[in-house]
């Protein structure tokens, strides 16, 4: 299981699991591309299958590989529905799960902020690039979205026009950065729309607000996006399911 750093009082599972979402991480599996069979992963390691097993399936739950019945393990792939229901919580008011469209309004680099240093565990004096959208659902503007990332990270995103920003930016990460994210961490509060907030969503100025400050990682958990969204909850709800 590779050379020995000192004593690993986890599960051997555990230990499992971490060495392969390193793999993953390191790229030998692109997303998509299937996994040896859990046989193979079994004995190089030296471990039984169900040690393999249990390793994988908490990959599973995390989203970091897909399992198919009948045809194996695959590096997991982002998709404009995977992207919907794993990241994309606002339902109409019946609870229906809508695609949202979006309209770049701007995406340009700059100099980081401090708090944009912080949240995205960058250098001073980094650059980041900026992406401002409006989301609409159903034709209905709802959404005001100022999007950051590194620009280290995705070196040409500034360069890109309105256009070549995609709906959902995570397969654009994934696709053309290798980046792939993995899990998300969000704060929620009430704000008031701004003046320009209201002109874009069709609001009154002060109207009341979803701000949803989303925090994205990648498989080896560093913070790759910070998304603060201001959302129009006048036809639609936030949805947590807890399980």
């Amino acid at each position: 299981m590779g050379e020995a750093t000192g004593p690993d009082f986890r599960p051997l599972y555990s230990q499992i699991k971490a060495l392969l979402t390193q793999r993953l991480a390191a790229g030998e599996w692109p997303p998509g591309q299937a996994l040896p069979s859990e046989t193979a992963l079994a004995q190089e390691y030296g471990v039984s299958q169900g040690t393999l097993r249990k390793a994988l399936n908490e990959m599973e739950a995390e989203r970091l590989v897909d399992r198919r019945q009948g045809k194996g393990t695959f590096a997991a792939k982002h998709s404009a529905a995977r992207s919907l229901f794993q990241f994309f919580l606002l339902v109409g008011e019946n609870g229906e799960r809508q695609l949202p469209e979006s309209r770049t309004l701007e995406c340009s680099a700059g100099k980081a902020t401090r708090d944009e240093q912080e949240v995205l565990e960058l250098d001073a004096g980094a650059t980041v690039t900026r992406i401002m959208r409006v989301r609409h659902l159903k034709g209905r503007p709802v959404i005001c979205e100022r999007i950051t990332v590194s620009t280290a990270l995705f070196p040409d995103l500034q360069r890109c026009t309105a256009g070549e920003v995609t709906n959902t930016l995570y397969d654009m990460y994934e696709g053309r950065y290798g980046v792939t994210v993995v899990r998300a961490r969000e704060r929620l509060r009430a704000v008031a729309a701004s003046e320009r907030e209201a002109e874009l969503l069709e609001l009154s100025t002060g109207a009341p607000l979803l701000e949803i400050h989303r925090v994205a990682f990648n498989i080896n958990k560093h913070p790759v996006e910070l998304r603060i969204s201001h959302c129009s909850t006048a036809h639609h709800y936030y949805l947590s399911e807890l399980d």
